[in-house]
Formats: C-alpha cells, structure tokens, sequence
C-alpha cells in the first residue's frame, strides 16, 4: 500500500524556488529518505504534503486520501516534526505534552513519560528556559507520543547531541519495526545511509533520483588515494581532489587503463581503491555542467 503518493506535484512561489512535478511514492512500513541542501525544496514538498500550503498544480494523496480534500482526516494519523519548533510562551513543557494529546483527543501520558525518560527530557522546566536541543526533544515527543501511523520529520537531529541523536534513532527504528512509516528529510547523508531502505534525492526543487539507498550508493567511480609522487595532471575523470602531504585522493570514473598507466610512470609507495560513501555520490548527483552546485 502506498502511504504517500504525490503526482506532478507543484508548488510555486514566482521567482523564488519551490518545488516541480513532484512524482513521489512511499510504501507502508518503508523508512524513507528525502535529500537535499538547504533551499532544495524538501521542507516545500512537506509542508505542501501536511496542507499548511496549498499545490500550485498537482495532487498528493496520504493514506489514500487527497492532501487538500481530506486534510483532517489524514493529520490525525501523521506525527509531523518541523525543522524548528516554536512554542507557546511561558508554559511548562508537560503542558505543551498535554496540549498536543488534547489536540488529537488522546491520552498519551504513558508513552509521553517514555520518550521523555529515553530522551531525558524534564516535564517540569518551561520551555522558554530551554535550549535548542532540549526544545527539538519537546517537538520530538510531541510528534511521536500519540503513535501515529506515519512520521513526517523535517531536519529532526539539528540540536541533539550525539548520544540523544543515536537514542532518538533507535526509537525511530523501533517504531518502524512495528509498522509506521517514516518520511525522513535530511542534509545529513550519513543519516540517511545507515538507517533509511530507500531514498530520493531532491535539487532546484525536482527530483532528480529516486532509489534504494543501496543503489544509489552505487555508482561507476572509485575512490582513489595514492601515497607516493605522480603526475596525475592530464589525467582525466577526476574530481573531489584532495591533497595530503604525501598522498593525493580522488573519485575517479575515468578509464581504469588510463589511470593504471599514469601511475606506473610514477612512484607509488601505495595505493587503495575503494567505494565511495552517500555524501560522495550525493556530489556526483548535484553536478551541472561539471560543477558542483
């Protein structure tokens, strides 16, 4: 079953970017990557998605039902967890809990007084005293006490220290075994390679791929890091350059023949070739014209 299914889906602001024909699915059960820079367009697509904007042109269903038609009914079941939460001032942060539970006329103590001990969150601080991090775990519990069917988060780690982000994500993973789908936008690519099954990559507000994160990782260049002194001037299908003091590294996807000769006439002390990582093909994706953008 498809949980989110978007269909040319268009949001325009003018002149300013917003987000092109949009052909989006995402199955139930699936942990589900959106990626792109900042300005890409994926906080757009979710905000156009949850019905706080309206599509220029296009449709998108949730759950079956259309984002514009049947709003109400679709919110109830998503837990949406904004890049930045903003709260009413001067409330305690076990009545911002409550308030979102009253909102979705649910008792979610139990699961509220979990997440806030898994996160070490104090219920008794108010929120205007709190920093970033502790105001993003309000968000998160707030998003997520109510055990909706499908999870949207929006840049959800920004503020958390390591040791709460890797909390936070085996709570993430923990709800997805047991059923919920999570839409997971994120400009940290090694978030998304080590816990999302598929991904889709976003730039100038299209989609420019869209597969399992085991795919997209793949790609025909190397990484290349070669320990010693060669001359690898005219050597074509390289990029990502980095020089070290007595080694230089590269993606290459140029001729394998042409690069074995290069190095032979050089002197090379040693020599590895491995794959390269999410971020590395990430670049490989947002490049135009031979240029990064």
């Amino acid at each position: 079953m498809e949980i989110i299914k978007t269909t040319k889906l268009t949001k325009s602001y003018g002149k300013a970017r917003g987000i092109v024909d949009l052909d989006l699915t995402v199955a139930q059960g699936e942990f589900f990557g959106f990626i792109g820079p900042n300005g890409a367009g994926k906080s757009t697509t979710i905000r156009t998605l949850l019905g706080l904007i309206a599509p220029t042109s296009g449709s998108a269903e949730i759950f079956g039902k259309d984002i514009t038609k049947e709003k109400e009914a679709i919110l109830s079941h998503i837990g949406y967890l904004p890049s930045e939460a903003i709260f009413y001032h001067g409330m305690k942060v076990k009545d911002i809990l409550e308030l979102s539970a009253d909102l979705r006329k649910k008792d979610c103590s139990k699961e509220a007084g979990k997440l806030c001990e898994r996160l070490q969150l104090d219920t008794s601080r108010k929120v205007d005293d709190l920093s970033f991090g502790n105001r993003k775990k309000v968000a998160i519990v707030c998003a997520l006490q109510s055990n909706p069917n499908l999870l949207i988060l929006d840049e959800p780690t920004g503020g958390l220290d390591p040791l709460m982000q890797r909390e936070f994500f085996e709570i993430l993973k923990e709800r997805n075994r047991e059923g919920t789908t999570i839409f997971f936008s994120s400009h940290v690519l090694s978030e998304v390679q080590r816990n999302c099954t598929r991904a889709a990559i976003i730039r100038d507000g299209k989609i420019i791929a869209c597969d399992s994160v085991e795919v997209l990782s793949k790609t025909s260049a190397k990484r290349i890091t070669v320990h010693g002194a060669v001359d690898l001037e005219h050597l074509g299908g390289m990029r990502d350059i980095k020089y070290a003091e007595d080694s230089v590294s590269f993606l290459y996807s140029g001729d394998m023949n042409s690069l074995l000769r290069t190095l032979s006439s050089g002197q090379v002390s040693d020599l590895t070739v491995t794959e390269p990582d999410l971020e590395e093909v990430f670049l490989h994706y947002y490049e135009k014209d031979g240029e990064t953008v």
